[in-house]
């Protein structure tokens, strides 16, 4: 089990911030080998489910999301939103957050939870290092853009 967290400053306002980065489908746009499937309807909700494949062709695996809270931000307050990660392979929860910075600005943090089926502890080190860079560089797309 890796558990990890990101944090950026964003020149967006709250409410751009959270947008960008509760867009499911432009998610596996940074992530190698990954795409979002089975989109439940918007908006997103407490419930609203969807499902990362990744791998190539038959050779892959579903990660099952489920969103299990949904605060988006509003009157000042912070947005936030929790995943549980549900597949047969990917298992642990992320959590988006996003709160008002300084000058105007936004900071959005990325932590996560993630426990791969099959890999050894050993690994651990490599996965948290892998989550960091991919998962960073995904933050990074999701805030720049529109």
């Amino acid at each position: 089990m890796v558990v990890f967290s990101l944090e950026r400053t964003a020149p967006l306002p709250i409410d751009e911030a959270w947008r960008r980065v509760t867009r499911w489908s432009r998610h596996a746009e940074r992530i190698p080998l990954t795409r979002i499937t089975k989109v439940a309807p918007t908006p997103t909700r407490v419930g609203t489910v969807f499902v990362a494949r990744s791998g190539i062709g038959p050779l892959g695996f579903d990660d099952l999301m489920e969103v299990t809270v949904w605060r988006p931000p509003a009157d000042g307050e912070p947005g936030l939103c929790r995943l549980e990660k549900r597949g047969r392979v990917v298992r642990g929860w992320a959590e988006l957050e996003v709160r008002p910075g300084p000058g105007g600005r936004t900071r959005v943090e990325w932590r996560e939870e993630l426990r791969v089926r099959f890999l050894p502890d050993l690994f651990d080190g490599v996965l948290r290092q892998g989550a960091l860079t991919v998962f960073g560089r995904a933050l990074n797309h999701l805030l720049r853009q529109p």
